[in-house]
């Protein structure tokens, strides 16, 4: 998987190269997300970064391909917005720490196995405060039989962020779209706020 993105940011255009995303806009658009310090988990083609860069953020992109850190750099320098760009791999998190006021998460959580979606959350929790707020993209549907034996590495299930995240967040799910005649049969959007310290089982 992770030659895949190395080749995909370091060869071509990715096809989900479509500037920052809506729901991101429309909430900072809005003032529900006010300049802080923010970190995109799985920064990719940097769009993200440098749009809550030029709107005054302080912001941080991770991403586990070199390629993707080199392109974020590049595009930052263009934009000429300052944006700290650091390679690690949010399942056995190395060179970033917290705390942030706003986590972004477009389509990276999803792209997991189950195993490192329990990991991918106990190296995030650590990067968060009491009401950190976490804005998290996932492509979410109820699979279909032949989907089943990928299905867990492509998107969540529904009920799948409430379950794992619930426990630490109060969650909002901000959009939901299904539609079973198309592939990816689903999305989903959800803006959560993080509890107060309390000790849970990640699961």
């Amino acid at each position: 998987m992770k030659l895949f993105y190395e080749l995909i940011y370091g060869r071509f255009r990715a096809p989900w190269d479509i500037g920052p995303r809506k729901e991101l806009v429309e909430l900072v658009e809005a003032g529900r997300i006010q300049p802080c310090k923010t970190i995109d988990l799985g920064s990719g083609t940097a769009s993200n970064c440098i749009f809550l860069a030029q709107c005054g953020f302080d912001v941080t992109g991770v991403d586990f391909a070199a390629a993707a850190v080199e392109l974020g750099r590049k595009r930052a320098a263009e934009a000429r917005v300052q944006v700290n760009f650091v390679q690690d791999d949010l399942t056995h998190l190395q060179h970033v720490a917290g705390p942030f006021d706003l986590l972004v998460d477009y389509g990276t959580f999803d792209d997991l196995t189950p195993p490192n979606r329990a990991r991918y959350l106990q190296n995030v929790l650590p990067l968060t405060h009491a009401q950190s707020q976490f804005l998290i993209f996932c492509f979410e549907w109820a699979p279909r039989w032949w989907e089943r034996p990928f299905f867990h590495s492509i998107a969540c299930e529904p009920g799948e962020i409430e379950r794992r995240f619930g426990p630490f967040f109060d969650i909002e799910c901000y959009t939901r779209i299904t539609n079973d005649s198309h592939w990816p049969a689903g999305y989903a959007v959800y803006w959560m706020t993080r509890k107060e310290e309390t000790e849970y089982t990640i699961r």
